[in-house]
């Protein structure tokens, strides 16, 4: 059921890398994103795939991996994601991507989750260092990056408190926490 896999599917920062993702599962989801929606049908998207552990460590270092947890670098080695999928705009096609890649993203991650994998929207990248770790032409257009692979860690759902808190948090027991606004609150009329 597509609610199940909604609420399944959070951004999952820790992995277990001695767990492989192959690049036919990359392709399979993939194919999923070149099957969703997309704006005038430009489907101005392209896609840089890597589950081979060198180009992961190239990758890594470009990616800023949990903003309201300040004090944590990112997985460490062993907790690293095995794959990682990079959506690109072709500017040949389109100047701007509008919500395309959101849209790929997510049925890339539905997909992942249904497969018993997780991942992780990462925006925040030092996109020229990767365009040369990656040596992606320059008419491709760096948006977002997804880190995928087998989850090790627990993240669960709770009410946004009444201080009004939203920031994502991790428990002694280093369960991850992501408060969500209630129904009520969002639904303006």
């Amino acid at each position: 059921m597509i609610r199940d896999l909604v609420i399944k599917n959070r951004s999952c920062r820790r992995f277990v890398q001695d767990v492989p993702v192959s690049r036919q599962t990359l392709e399979e989801l993939v194919d999923l994103a070149r099957l969703s929606p997309s704006a005038g049908n430009l489907q101005p998207l392209k896609y840089t795939l890597s589950c081979d552990s060198q180009t992961n460590d190239k990758i890594f270092p470009h990616l800023a991996w949990a903003g309201y947890l300040e004090d944590w670098p990112g997985p460490e080695e062993g907790q690293r994601p095995t794959a990682y999928i990079i959506i690109l705009g072709d500017t040949e096609i389109k100047s701007s991507f509008g919500c395309d890649h959101g849209i790929a993203a997510q049925s890339i991650l539905l997909g992942a989750t249904e497969k018993g994998l997780a991942g992780c929207i990462i925006g925040l990248i030092k996109r020229q260092p990767l365009r040369q770790a990656l040596n992606i032409p320059e008419r491709y257009e760096i948006l977002v990056a997804l880190a995928l692979g087998a989850p090790a860690e627990q993240i669960v759902l709770d009410n946004v408190p009444a201080s009004g808190d939203i920031k994502y948090w991790r428990d002694e027991q280093d369960v991850h926490h992501v408060p969500k606004r209630s129904l009520d609150t969002i639904i303006v009329s």
